[in-house]
């Protein structure tokens, strides 16, 4: 059974490729703004990972169409991705020594039987206290900073070093793929890692 990606993302792309499990991946289209957007985060992310999925769906005739969609979250509030680089420093000063909950919402579609699956995952990162020096050299560094969802790279430049302490799923964090939790979603759906 063929596994597709509804991602364009090449960080959710190579976080799954870690499982050594065939897929192929394909950017939705969907647009994450619309009306009736849930307030409530959770649901939100399940809401958008569903959209993503179903629209890349209707392109195949079988295999496993996987969805995703991820939010930060600081002090209750919805992080969205900053659009400068001075609303990116304040962010990080903002979380420096403090703690924000990134969830994703994955969305699963057997496209042949219809059947799907839904899983709203939390990760919590605890930041030490960072220094003014070290911001402005990841901002410097990473001009891809808008792409993240919390407004940080947790994988590659002195970012990786920020959290100091995490609860929850390590890959939900640094890629927006849950793999601990997408394997027992792909076992539910009925797919094999091997062919016996």
């Amino acid at each position: 059974m063929k596994i597709i990606l509804a991602t364009a993302s090449p960080y959710r792309k190579r976080a799954f490729a870690a499982l050594g499990i065939p897929f192929t991946a394909e950017g939705s289209g969907v647009e994450e703004d619309f009306e009736g957007r849930p307030g409530n985060p959770e649901e939100l992310v399940l809401v958008l990972a569903k959209k993503k999925a179903e629209a890349v769906a209707k392109n195949h005739r079988e295999g496993i169409v996987i969805g995703f969609d991820s939010v930060g979250l600081f002090e209750g509030a919805v992080l969205e991705k900053p659009e400068s680089e001075e609303e990116l420093f304040e962010r990080l000063k903002d979380l420096s020594g403090k703690s924000h909950e990134f969830i994703t919402g994955v969305h699963m579609i057997n496209v042949s039987s219809g059947r799907f699956l839904s899983k709203a995952v939390k990760t919590k990162a605890f930041f030490r206290v960072l220094k003014d020096e070290e911001i402005k050299k990841y901002i410097s560094e990473d001009p891809d900073y808008g792409t993240f969802a919390v407004g940080y790279d947790p994988w590659n430049h002195i970012s990786s070093s920020f959290a100091e302490r995490i609860e929850g799923s390590y890959h939900n964090l640094i890629s927006g793929v849950p793999l601990e939790a997408i394997v027992e979603m792909l076992y539910e759906m009925g797919f094999r890692l091997t062919k016996n």
